[in-house]
């Protein structure tokens, strides 16, 4: 829940303790009754990730019925509850990233310095794609894609974000051999590559790479 909630939104610090949390060693804690003060719901921000606990303070036990799938029952009503809270705390103490891990940020905001490009979203389906493309020809020379790690590996899961450049055929056999590269996904395997954003590879060898695939997909 946290995470979903959270994952596209970078925590503003300065926000929380004028918001109410508080804070302790380096972790900021907020609490707030809920259901007529049955429920305490305690919500911690620590290392840019937010956790919550219920407790149910009529039997003074944590309570996580909440984060199953309840339809039309009390569960659900708690958890109506916990995500207003988690929301008002997003649009107060947040502002919105374009991508989910701090890498596919970093690159996106070094291709902005380097081309003067924004990310375009063009899919409703698939909000986490997103193209950057020459203005004349409209070609990409990248596309970030948020997919399950399994579509590369697998044996391994887990969201992960992704970069696919175009490059040559020969440079791509090579650097298939190394950590970090991939078959490209969902694109023609011979003429790209997918690059994972998790910190494996180098922001600055990732944006050489970039380089290559802005150049070969330049209008000629």
């Amino acid at each position: 829940m946290e995470e979903e909630i959270f994952k596209r939104s970078k925590i503003l610090y300065d926000k929380l303790i004028p918001y109410g949390f508080k804070k302790e060693n380096d972790t900021y804690i907020m609490t707030k009754l809920i259901l007529n003060d049955t429920f305490k719901v305690e919500v911690k921000v620590e290392k840019d990730r937010v956790k919550v606990s219920v407790y149910d303070l009529d039997y003074g036990a944590e309570y996580t019925n909440y984060r199953l799938d309840h339809p039309n029952s009390f569960a659900y009503q708690v958890k109506e509850a916990v995500d207003s809270i988690l929301v008002d705390i997003k649009n107060k103490c947040t502002m919105p990233r374009a991508f989910i891990s701090d890498q596919a940020n970093e690159i996106a905001r070094l291709i902005f310095e380097e081309y003067g490009d924004q990310p375009n979203f063009e899919w409703a389906d698939a909000p986490g794609y997103a193209t950057f493309h020459h203005n004349d020809n409209h070609k990409w020379y990248a596309i970030i894609m948020n997919i399950d790690r399994s579509k590369l590996e697998p044996k391994k899961k887990g969201m992960i974000e992704i970069i696919n450049v175009k490059l040559d055929p020969l440079k791509i056999t090579d650097l298939l051999r190394k950590e970090g590269f991939y078959k490209a996904y969902h694109m023609n395997k011979k003429n790209w590559i997918s690059l994972i954003l998790d910190g494996t590879i180098k922001d600055q060898d990732i944006m050489a790479l970039i380089y290559e695939s802005y150049n070969l997909t330049k209008k000629r």
